[in-house]
């Protein structure tokens, strides 16, 4: 609805009175403005889609944070399964002292050879806490710090590679440092004490528990709007042998449309059977107030 703007003189009383209190209000609304934005840019640490090395950053308290990326990888050595297509959900939610409570759940498509049916459905849906135990603040050299636990349901179904079929407990460690303004590295480790890391036909599937999952990661604001890094992430198992392991790396970055919403993209590639031959993400990240 348009509201055509009057001149003060025509408004009611009840206008005027309102009018002139938002003046009187006005400069200091002018001196603190400033000073909130300082802070917000104090203490905010960028989103890592379409990465998928974690940042130590959590919702703030009260606040939604949706995510979505589609990602479709041709895969190697898993004959009849040819080709992935992957729709990932996840919504974030702030909670008092630096938590964040998280749910997404993947639908996935497998293609496969010829005269092989392909599968279609709801994967394994993981659901997690985060806490941020540490910002990071100029005068130190220590990082920002964070540590996330999972919970992935086997709600997929295994018969068809939609899910494992297992119930997977997943802690990893997060951490984050500044190597300048505009350019920051974020390392994560972790370890999966239960399950395995599948999301479909891609994953360590032939593990149960005892995998060492980890991510580093290189951003760079180029612009405001525009940002643009490469990460290398993989899985390791205890028993050493290499070819049921996880290496891939990618390429991507993120544009900021608006305020509250960010555009994502990323090519990647990997060795070994866990990983993609190679790939493409596109996706988006909403905050909600």
């Amino acid at each position: 609805m348009h509201l055509k703007s009057q001149p003060l003189e025509s408004g009611g009383p009840i206008l005027r009175a309102a009018i002139l209190k938002v003046r009187s209000i006005r400069p200091i609304l002018c001196l603190l403005l400033p000073l909130a934005c300082t802070f917000c840019i104090c203490g905010r640490l960028s989103a890592q889609l379409p990465f998928y090395t974690d940042d130590p950053a959590v919702t703030e308290r009260g606040k939604w944070h949706f995510e979505f990326f589609d990602e479709y990888d041709a895969l190697q050595l898993q004959y009849p399964n040819l080709k992935q297509n992957t729709a990932n959900f996840k919504l974030n939610y702030g909670l008092p002292h630096n938590l964040e409570v998280d749910v997404d759940s993947p639908y996935l498509s497998i293609y496969r050879s010829a005269g092989n049916q392909p599968s279609t459905g709801v994967g394994d849906t993981n659901m997690g806490l985060k806490a941020n135990f540490r910002k990071e603040c100029p005068d130190s050299r220590v990082p920002a710090l964070a540590a996330s636990f999972y919970v992935e349901l086997p709600t997929g179904d295994a018969s068809q590679q939609l899910g494992s079929g297992l119930s997977d407990y997943w802690l990893n460690l997060m951490a984050q440092r500044s190597l300048s303004p505009k350019t920051r590295i974020t390392g994560n480790l972790g370890y999966l004490f239960a399950g395995n890391t599948s999301t479909g036909a891609l994953g360590i599937q032939i593990a149960r528990g005892h995998v060492f999952p980890g991510g580093l990661s290189l951003l760079h604001d180029f612009r405001p709007s525009l940002t643009l890094g490469a990460e290398v992430f993989g899985a390791y198992t205890e028993n050493g042998n290499l070819g049921k392991s996880q290496v891939q790396a990618m390429a991507g970055g993120q544009y900021v449309i608006r305020k509250g919403l960010t555009f994502c993209f990323g090519m990647l590639g990997g060795k070994y059977v866990a990983s993609p031959r190679f790939g493409g993400q596109i996706g988006f990240a909403v905050d909600f107030p």
